[in-house]
């Protein structure tokens, strides 16, 4: 069973516990923007259901309330930032707004970050781009629960990849997408509902195909994007791997098995050779390439094509990366944000804890 909820009551309350934790009131309402995105978009995975997972981190001494955040080393168009243990909902934004600042001086702007926690869905930030005639790039690595092709040692997160590309009349490009053949969120929610993977997501602590949610729990793995290497799962794993580097051994964060844990209760890495989870972002400004006007046309024309390419037999239509999110947001906005009933009753014992009512209408 499920609730729904207004977007407003989630980012008021999400950005009432962050207050709560120790923000400032304009870090609170950063963080819960961004963290009510997911839920907004159908991402419900990374959306509210992970607010007590930030507290827990709190409480645990993993994530510093009141961050400096500073930029540690730059060039005109590049910058290492150092997240000072802040919220990753926070940190975030902050780089990706360094990286669209460097764009509009310079062109480009290329940033990676150290120091972060968890930052939502990549796709918001990559997205911060697109009012300003951006193309936007974001991505984070994670804890270690993926196995690599031909592996059964957990040495990759599910390390998605973010990017945003503007058009004229059509909406924009927005692909946002783990590097995994699901999200760790999804299991997540097939855990709740007591439900089976599809075949293909996870394996078990032997290397053999499983469909059982909790296999994490038992030492099995998530498997990169393609499943197995018959269907290409060594791509799957060539892009987390990029991921991973890119955010971490660019950064100066902590890379492959040595990524903190999300969960609080996960114990922290024993040897950690960099400094908390590491992002990396990218802002493009169209016009250091050619006029917005013309890119933004031709977009349109892309996309055009594309959405009049024929579908197969039982398909209404073909899709651009983006749709989906894009139409959710504009049912949820109308009708509510479902939230399933066990992730409700989380909600309220957080908010009697501290002393918030999370009103279930």
């Amino acid at each position: 069973m499920e609730k729904k909820f207004s977007y407003q009551q989630l980012i008021d309350f999400a950005q009432a516990i962050f207050i709560k934790i120790g923000t400032t009131e304009q870090d609170a309402f950063t963080a819960a923007k961004a963290l009510i995105a997911a839920d907004i978009r159908g991402i419900d995975s990374h959306g509210v259901a992970r607010l007590s997972g930030y507290v827990r981190l709190w409480e645990a001494k993993r994530v510093n309330a009141t961050p400096q955040i500073k930029i540690v080393h730059e060039t005109p168009s590049t910058a290492v930032v150092d997240g000072d243990s802040g919220l990753g909902l926070v940190v975030a934004p902050f780089a990706m707004r360094v990286a669209l600042d460097k764009a509009k001086a310079v062109g480009t702007g290329w940033v990676s970050v150290k120091g972060s926690n968890h930052f939502g869905i990549a796709g918001y930030h990559a997205m911060m781009a697109l009012p300003e005639d951006m193309i936007g790039i974001a991505m984070t690595n994670a804890s270690a629960i993926v196995a690599p092709t031909f592996s059964i040692t957990r040495m990759l997160g599910t390390n998605p990849i973010a990017v945003a590309i503007p058009a004229g009349k059509e909406f924009p490009f927005v692909a946002d997408f783990a590097t995994t053949t699901a999200a760790n969120g999804k299991l997540e929610l097939l855990q709740r509902k007591n439900k089976d993977t599809p075949s293909g997501w996870v394996q078990d602590k032997d290397g053999l195909p499983s469909n059982n949610a909790n296999e994490l729990k038992q030492g099995g793995a998530l498997l990169p994007l393609g499943s197995d290497r018959e269907h290409s799962s060594h791509k799957g794993y060539a892009l987390g791997s990029i991921v991973d580097i890119f955010s971490g051994v660019l950064s100066g964060a902590n890379y492959g098995p040595w990524v903190p844990p999300f969960p609080a209760y996960i114990p922290m890495p024993s040897f950690m050779p960099g400094d908390g989870i590491g992002h990396f972002f990218g802002a493009m400004r169209i016009d250091a390439f050619r006029t917005a006007t013309e890119f933004k046309a031709e977009m349109d024309q892309w996309i055009q094509a594309f959405r009049a390419a024929k579908p197969i037999a039982g398909q209404e239509k073909v899709l651009i990366p983006g749709d989906p999110e894009r139409e959710m947001e504009a049912i949820r906005m109308q009708e509510g944000i479902p939230i399933v009933d066990v992730v409700v009753s989380d909600l309220q014992q957080l908010g009697q804890r501290f002393g918030i009512d999370f009103v279930v209408n």
